[in-house]
């Protein structure tokens, strides 16, 4: 290769690294500014979550109706934690254990179980979409880091039992308590607690199938009676599709 070949080809590499770089500055500069605003929700609830905003696109009325911390019904509380995120209160964000186990499975060739917690899903149902990447996944940690650092536990967990889906177009426990049992959220029963935490995966899915929803619901009223460790999700969870 000539001297000048080789300068003109430096050239293009150097022109080629210039341009990767500054599009590497303007995806930062993109996910900066679009980055959402964590601290107003250590005073108020939000105006909105991005799954409300997915349905409200489609042109269907959604019933949600955020509740306060103290007016949900112990029962729901522990029923939630059992059946998604045992160790909320000691962990910050992520679980270690479920996320070593998860990549155990991978690595085995089994079916890959769910691990994000409840501070993760909180951060997806708020901001982010249901689709299944990296990209997703990447900005769902970095929110989920955000919102251990300035919200306290109870407060993340108001916000995640005030925004998670329940039902069809059903968003909060406030509005799925009301919608399925006539009854406010302080108001929820164990039985009926376990039948909301079931659905949590995928509403859509246990709609559809009740009898498995049924059985996820005994199966959470179980464990909860006998203080066990969360369920760890089976074939049939999986199979609901739920990208947690």
């Amino acid at each position: 290769m000539t001297r000048s070949r080789r300068r003109r080809w430096l050239r293009w590499l150097l022109w080629i690294a210039g341009a990767v770089l500054l599009l590497a500055v303007a995806l930062l500069v993109l996910w900066v500014t679009t980055w959402p605003d964590v601290a107003p929700l250590a005073k108020r609830f939000p105006e909105t979550t991005a799954f409300i905003e997915r349905d409200r696109a489609k042109g269907v009325k959604v019933r949600w109706r955020p509740v306060a911390y103290d007016e949900i019904a112990d029962e729901l509380k522990l029923a939630v934690l059992v059946a998604e995120d045992i160790n909320f209160f000691s962990h910050s964000g992520f679980d270690k254990t479920e996320i070593s186990n998860a990549a155990r499975d991978a690595i085995e060739g089994k079916r890959v179980r769910g691990a994000s917690t409840i501070t993760q899903q909180l951060a997806k149902n708020l901001w982010l979409s249901p689709e299944r990447s990296w990209l997703r996944k990447g900005r769902e940690a970095a929110c989920a880091l955000a919102l251990e650092a300035l919200l306290p536990k109870e407060r993340i967990l108001e916000h995640y039992l005030s925004a998670i889906e329940l039902g069809e177009r059903v968003f909060g426990v406030e509005a799925a308590a009301r919608t399925n049992f006539g009854v406010p959220a302080s108001r929820l029963d164990a039985a009926q607690a376990a039948w909301l935490a079931a659905m949590i995966p995928s509403p859509s899915y246990y709609l559809r199938h009740p009898s498995r929803h049924q059985a996820r619901a005994a199966l959470i009223a179980r464990r909860v009676a006998g203080h066990d460790a969360p369920e760890q999700p089976t074939d049939e969870d999986e199979e609901a599709g739920s990208p947690r």
